[in-house]
């Protein structure tokens, strides 16, 4: 990581994560699911195995909200274990993180404890008002409930911020890819290549921006496994079955590449809105 700009006031820090209690999301919400709550406990495998975000991705988000990351204000909401916060500050943004679940926030403090951490959800920021320059919601928008996390995105903003919300997905334009999919949508009917799906459009009150970005990465095909087995539908389904699965997914897989070494393929679903916009279609949509 390269080194950041001093971190500037922010919100008081929580006790250490592994510490501090944290709000518990009710039952009923997505963030207090059985399936957004299962991540805690293989955080870290969560950590090792799960893809990172390319750069081009950051340079979009630069674009598109016309200012760079370096020196701004960023929450990373739903950070998990830090992967986006860890990529965000290393473009010199100054960031705080927002976790509601003690296992990954425990992992998030032992790799950055630099970065500010608090314990919240995107429902309800624990976060002072008119703050921040950029919220980031990378691979947990999903989580929330978009009636209470837009309204509290744009408190938090400062007037002229913006949100950006992004998702890896599995490429299923890659023949193998798609083979796979197939596989697992047979064995769990749920099964996604990890796209959000209508999760990623915004109320016309928030016009966005969309881009896609594609980019690839090799890795051990026992990562490539510990990825697949880091998701919620696996992590639910019982260890037993989930171990099943994963076995047959590596005779399978062996076929393909017999030398072990998988090339996963993903696209980058990227959308972001400003408060701006959303400030220009209610004055044209009164």
């Amino acid at each position: 990581m390269t080194n950041s700009p001093p971190q500037q006031p922010h919100p008081p820090r929580q006790a250490p994560p592994d510490q501090a209690p944290g709000p518990v999301p009710p039952a009923g919400t997505l963030a207090g699911s059985p399936r957004a709550r299962s991540f805690d406990a293989a955080a870290a495998q969560y950590a090792a195995a799960r893809p990172t975000y390319p750069p081009a991705l950051f340079d979009a988000v630069e674009e598109i909200t016309g200012r760079p990351l370096r020196g701004a204000r960023v929450v990373d909401v739903g950070a998990g274990t830090g992967i986006a916060s860890g990529l965000l500050a290393g473009r010199g943004a100054r960031v705080t993180a927002v976790e509601p679940g003690a296992g990954m926030a425990r992992e998030f403090h032992r790799a950055l404890p630099e970065i500010p951490l608090v314990r919240g959800v995107g429902d309800a920021l624990p976060l002072a008002g008119g703050w921040a320059d950029l919220i980031t919601y990378a691979q947990s928008w999903h989580w929330t409930d978009p009636a209470r996390s837009l309204p509290e995105a744009v408190r938090v903003l400062r007037p002229g911020g913006s949100l950006a919300l992004w998702w890896n997905a599995a490429d299923y334009s890659v023949p193998w890819l798609a083979a796979q999919g197939a596989r697992f949508r047979q064995w769990i009917p749920e099964w996604t290549n990890g796209s959000p799906g209508a999760a990623r459009e915004l109320p016309a009150a928030f016009p966005a921006v969309h881009r896609t970005l594609r980019w690839t990465r090799s890795v051990p095909l026992t990562t490539h496994l510990d990825n697949i087995g880091s998701h919620s539908l696996l992590l639910t389904l019982g260890r037993d079955r989930a171990a099943e699965l994963l076995d047959r997914e590596r005779t399978e897989l062996l076929k393909v590449f017999p030398g072990g070494t998988v090339p996963e393929a993903y696209t980058v679903e990227l959308t972001v809105t400003t408060t701006e916009a959303a400030q220009r279609h209610r004055i044209r949509n009164p």
